[in-house]
């Protein structure tokens, strides 16, 4: 327990910049002034039986819905989220909410639709992220402000957060709170896919929440909407704590999903979990310099991105990379905002010196080395 200990912790580390910045006028996170916090609006779905001190009616694993404004501060530091040592954030200096409130499921799709309406290209799509293990409702949403600055992200995110108890102790009673939110995440993918206007409905989801989204689009697919009628984007699984056997037959109904994996063979949170787990393989974890990981994940027909050497110089435990690391959140960046046919004269957030993912093919991308 011991060595799960750091899972909370979170640092940046130098990598090259692979993503080119949107322009102010589209980017979601624009600041008003120099000097002033930047603001975003970002909409969240919750499974969580209890918010801000409420407990809410319902049964266990039914929607509740909000809108959240979360600042960023204007000395802001990729990979980093900026919180005080004690007492209240000051936006001046740190991530805060400054604007919170419970919605219906109607105004969450009404308002989203809103959002959408008029804009072209990569800033009609959204980005539906879905956080982790041991991970508490705030610190979901500044990860997800967080990634959405740092990866230059034009359209609307939101945040789908299931009741993780926040604990070090609690992996078991996460995984049962993360299965009974499996309809509720379904629901609310379908309902994003149908959105008025809408682009792509991309997916990033980390450790134990990438096993909840590859169960949310399995259900999808089953439903008969599989990639979520044509409308499903990138799916982007961070660290996934996912047994290998299962991954396959979840890869099963995705088929022609353009589906990322992000590896680290010294990821020490999944090596933690496949202990657990009677040294199950875990698909985060594995290894693509090795001749058995590779062809193993060669065989599931992703792209994986080999992100071993980017771990953070203050997280030796190296499970949040996929954020906490600039070169890597960047590359997500410029992954949600490659050009597409339909959108033929809209420009693309990607410069043409930038690092360019590889595609639906199967391929192990490296990261730049650090500098």
């Amino acid at each position: 327990m011991s060595l799960a200990a750091g899972l909370s912790g979170c640092g940046a580390a130098a990598f090259e910049t692979v993503g080119a910045a949107i322009p102010s006028m589209t980017n979601p996170f624009a600041s008003r002034a120099p000097q002033q916090a930047s603001e975003a609006l970002m909409f969240v779905a919750s499974t969580r039986p209890v918010r801000n001190n409420i407990r809410r009616g319902g049964e266990e694993g039914s929607a509740h819905f909000a809108q959240t404004m979360v600042s960023v501060p204007p000395g802001h530091s990729a990979g980093a989220i900026e919180q005080p040592t004690f007492g209240k954030p000051d936006p001046a200096k740190h991530f805060a909410v400054t604007m919170d409130r419970d919605i219906s499921r109607e105004e969450f799709n009404t308002t989203i639709a809103t959002n959408l309406s008029g804009r072209v290209g990569s800033n009609r799509d959204v980005l539906v992220f879905i956080h982790g293990y041991n991970t508490g409702l705030e610190e979901a949403r500044f990860r997800l402000a967080q990634i959405v600055a740092d990866g230059k992200f034009g359209g609307v995110p939101v945040l789908f957060t299931w009741p993780s108890r926040g604990e070090i102790t609690g992996y078991a009673a996460d995984k049962e709170s993360a299965t009974a939110s499996r309809d509720a995440l379904t629901r609310m993918l379908l309902d994003l896919a149908k959105t008025p206007s809408v682009g792509r409905v991309h997916v990033l989801a980390h450790s134990m929440g990438a096993w909840l989204a590859m169960e949310g689009l399995r259900e999808a697919s089953i439903s008969g909407q599989p990639n979520l009628g044509g409308r499903l984007g990138e799916v982007m699984l961070a660290a996934p704590d996912i047994d290998l056997a299962v991954f396959r037959q979840q890869m099963a109904k995705l088929a022609g999903a353009r589906v990322s994996v992000f590896v680290s063979a010294n990821d020490r949170a999944l090596s933690l979990s496949s202990l657990i787990a009677r040294d199950r393989p875990r698909v985060g974890a594995m290894n693509p310099t090795n001749d058995a990981d590779r062809n193993a994940l060669k065989r599931l027909g992703v792209t994986i991105y080999d992100v071993t050497g980017a771990t953070s110089s203050t997280n030796f435990i190296g499970h949040d990379v996929y954020a906490d690391a600039p070169g890597v959140i960047r590359l997500i960046g410029a992954q949600l905002g490659r050009a597409r046919p339909e959108d033929a004269g809209v420009s693309s957030v990607l410069g043409s010196n930038d690092v360019r993912p590889t595609g639906p093919e199967i391929a192990t991308e490296p990261l730049p080395p650090a500098q």
